[in-house]
């Protein structure tokens, strides 16, 4: 009878052993493991003056110039190609903002020593394309819709980095392409063409979007990027001028 109950209690406590090792385990393995989120945020930033620079500050810098890349020139051609005022008038907003926005992060790539692109994607050649070839009504369908898409999805993203960023120079930016986007998704809608219910359609269907491109860590010191230039099929809009913007002080 004693026997019985010593084995009782033995299996008892290797119960009870075991259950408290398959609790602690998935913890400690949990936290000790590598492909965490908090585990990819340290691996994938690397340090800088202004504070950690993480993958999708590399990938919010590359967005903003590819935005600038295309989206100037079809500011451009909105001007000229625009037969009410309204589109006209979003086209001026899109050379101003856009104009304004690459002379910022080409200052802030040089700044991190980060590479920029000089072409704006192929899907952005595609809409580059697709309202090259429009003219009058439909142009300017194609032009409020196209371009007020890719302003919503950029400035999701913008609201991301400008909430999360630890670096200081990223969030200075995600400052000035927040203003930027939001007046240009303004006058865009102010045209009247926005085909709201299609973009409501687009976001239920589509999943998040994932990067572009996303810079390399910084190689080192780099050439300062140069101006943007148009690619085909829109040569007849040049990229204008970056405006001159005094140089902020380094942040400590």
């Amino acid at each position: 009878m004693r026997s019985r109950t010593i084995n009782g209690t033995g299996l008892i406590v290797a119960g009870l052993v075991a259950t408290l090792t398959a609790l602690i385990f998935p913890l400690w393995s949990y936290e000790d493991r590598s492909g965490t989120g908090l585990d990819r945020l340290n691996s994938e930033a690397v340090s800088t003056d202004f504070g950690p620079l993480s993958a999708l500050d590399r990938d919010f810098i590359t967005r903003v110039r590819l935005a600038g890349l295309w989206e100037l020139p079809a500011g451009q051609q909105a001007e000229e190609r625009g037969t009410t005022k309204a589109v006209r008038t979003a086209g001026e907003h899109l050379v101003a903002g856009h104009t304004f926005l690459d002379a910022r992060v080409r200052e802030v790539a040089t700044r991190l020593s980060l590479e920029l692109p000089s072409q704006p994607s192929g899907q952005q050649r595609a809409w580059l394309a697709e309202l090259s070839g429009a003219r009058g009504e439909a142009y300017q369908q194609k032009f409020a819709n196209i371009l007020r898409r890719a302003h919503g999805t950029v400035f999701a993203l913008v609201a991301e980095v400008r909430a999360n960023t630890r670096n200081a120079l990223v969030r200075a930016l995600a400052d000035d392409a927040n203003s930027t986007v939001l007046d240009h998704i303004k006058v865009l809608e102010g045209t009247g063409l926005v085909d709201f219910d299609g973009l409501a359609r687009d976001a239920a269907t589509s999943g998040p979007a994932g990067p572009v491109t996303r810079s390399p860590a910084p190689p080192g010191p780099t050439d300062a990027p140069g101006s943007a230039t148009p690619v085909s099929p829109s040569p007849t809009f040049p990229l204008p001028p970056a405006v001159s913007r005094p140089k902020p002080e380094r942040e400590q």
